[in-house]
């Protein structure tokens, strides 16, 4: 199972950044203070970047290194080894340096150590591991002080670079900007591909063009509804693996959009290859400030125009305005088209998780639902942008347009596909209910009454994340409008006796007896279809009838079965 959008694996670097903030080590070689340096061994890592530099000269120095940092030497301590153990001893540092991730191996050679073993060197550029030859009259605190200064020098104007960004984005969101005006900023300052969503991959925003998009698109970072799959990163830079074998990686950054401690997306910037700029993360973090302000604002004007447009569509949907000409155009007028074929959707959040026994029956948090809500307006605005959406306290209500009576199942198992995406979203289950097929806006409130009887039976006969159709409840239907679950459970143990407890003696012989009757009494099909001798089926008859009656003679009689059956069958009665 994936990991969920909302419990992110955390950042195994210090500094997210870290790929653009430091130095290469071909790029210090070109350092004053360095002049005169050869590379005697590992030139294919030359490209390490270093973070800082660590000067070593006793035997014991591996617990005090760290990644990305150059090592610089006497060798005196390797010195005063005996000579046979110098090479063993020299090769294991090399594995081990390499391991610790540090970048390179700076030597001084001729006072303790003449010249470094060919072993080795054959050990470090099998590794890529650099081995410099430092100048004899190298002092190392002139390296600390260039290295140290530079790495500080280079910070800066990542820093300046990022509050440059964070002003530019504040220009566009106090002219009245949107996420995609901060996207396709960002994007351009960046070269990158842009994209803002909402905390578990829905797209808000999306700018950036080729080649990169291309490449982000061919690197299996989508599922097939659009999502952007933000489980399988944390915040921080990263690489993306190519799009075939043996291609070049690309480069990822992503950071969290928060507010109040409401996690309200991420942003993400990606290049086709590993360039994104320094201080890309510093960055996005400040456009992140920036763009919680712009989200929690159009979050407020959304939930007063929801409020409006939400309260007009109850009044529509539970019949108290009569649907004619003028409210087809008032729809219109609110961007929706209702005058089509449609199905009208009711999807309700599951309460509770079922195996979880510690959560409270009946709680459903605010916050679910609104991501629930923004969700399915994620998902129907992509497919059709004039079907009207709306989210009551405990239900979301979509009319959904078919493209004819006939052909409305598809749509409505796309779309509820879609909102569930791969289930490594982070929601929670939800079961949905579907209307009968509307011919004409007039049908709208019966749709709605028919669509919310689809979720009550759907969630009581099949459990939690059912997609129920109007049509397909059969007899449920007709069950579930006893007000009483006292009745139907006195009526089922009437009916069944002790067969209507939860034994698994029980449950067995009501196996038994529901293929009984979906075969029409045949024996010889029954004892085929549950694998019995003819004679073990037979002797489970008599069984039965001694506990419920005469069944096999008596239609009403099983008739009653039938129905009692049907009653244990509905989960939660």
């Amino acid at each position: 199972m994936v990991t969920v959008a909302n419990d992110r694996a955390p950042n195994p670097w210090d500094l997210p950044d870290r790929p653009n903030k430091g130095i290469s080590v071909r790029s210090l070689l070109a350092m004053p203070s360095l002049a005169g340096t050869t590379v005697l061994a590992g030139h294919s890592g030359l490209d390490r970047l270093v973070l800082g530099v660590n000067v070593m000269e006793v035997p014991d120095i591996l617990p005090w290194v760290k990644p990305a940092e150059l090592l610089v030497t006497t060798a005196f301590a390797l010195s005063q080894a005996p000579e046979s153990e110098r090479v063993p001893a020299f090769t294991q540092l090399i594995d081990e340096l390499d391991e610790r991730r540090l970048s390179a191996l700076g030597v001084k050679l001729g006072r303790y150590i003449s010249e470094v073993p060919t072993p080795v060197l054959e050990r470090a550029d099998a590794r890529g591991f650099p081995i410099l030859r430092l100048p004899d009259g190298l002092a190392f605190d002139e390296v600390l002080a260039e290295v140290f200064s530079e790495l500080l020098d280079r910070q800066s104007r990542v820093l300046a670079e990022a509050d440059q960004l964070h002003r530019a984005i504040s220009a566009i969101v106090l002219a009245g900007g949107g996420l995609p005006q901060i996207a396709d900023e960002v994007s351009r300052l960046l070269e990158s591909v842009v994209l803002i969503s909402t905390p578990d991959g829905r797209i808000l925003a999306d700018e950036g063009g080729e080649p990169h998009r291309s490449a982000l698109e061919s690197s299996g970072q989508f599922d097939p509804s659009g999502r952007f799959l933000v489980e399988r990163w944390r915040d921080g830079y990263q690489q993306v693996p190519g799009p075939a074998e043996g291609s070049q990686p690309g480069s990822l950054a992503m950071t969290s959009i928060v507010a109040g401690g409401i996690d309200h997306g991420r942003i993400i910037a990606y290049r086709g290859d590993d360039g994104l700029p320094g201080g890309t993360v510093q960055a996005l973090e400040r456009v992140a400030i920036v763009a919680a302000l712009t989200i929690t604002k159009e979050l407020a004007v959304s939930a007063v125009e929801g409020k409006f447009r939400g309260d007009y569509l109850r009044d529509v949907l539970t019949g108290l305005i009569p649907v004619d000409e003028s409210v087809i155009a008032h729809c219109s007028s609110l961007g929706w088209d209702i005058d089509r074929p449609m199905v009208v959707l009711v999807a309700e959040l599951d309460p509770s998780d079922p195996n979880d026994k510690r959560a409270p029956v009946g709680v459903v948090h605010r916050s679910q639902h609104e991501r629930f809500s923004s969700a399915w307006h994620q998902v129907v605005r992509a497919r059709d942008k004039s079907a009207p959406v709306v989210a009551f306290s405990q239900e979301v209500i979509v009319l959904l347009p078919v493209a004819s009576v006939l052909e409305a199942a598809a749509p409505v198992e796309q779309v509820v596909a879609a909102v569930t995406g791969d289930r490594g979203g982070g929601r929670r289950s939800f079961c949905t209910g579907v209307s009968r097929p509307l011919t004409g806006p007039a049908q709208i409130a019966a749709g709605y009454a028919q669509a919310r009887k689809a979720v009550m039976v759907g969630r009581r006969v099949h459990g939690h994340g059912s997609l129920s159709h109007f049509d397909s409840l059969g007899v449920h239907r007709l069950l579930s409008l006893v007000p009483d679950p006292a009745e139907l459970r006195s009526f089922a143990t009437e009916v069944l006796g002790e067969l209507s407890t939860e034994s698994a003696e029980s449950s067995d012989l009501r196996t038994t007896l529901q293929t009984l009757l979906d075969t029409n009494l045949n024996v010889a099909e029954t004892a085929r279809l549950l694998h019995f001798h003819y004679n073990t089926l037979r002797y489970r008859i008599g069984k039965l009838e001694r506990i419920v009656g005469p069944f096999t003679t008596d239609p009403h009689l099983r008739l009653d079965v039938a129905l009692a059956l049907q009653v244990v069958q509905m989960q939660g009665i």
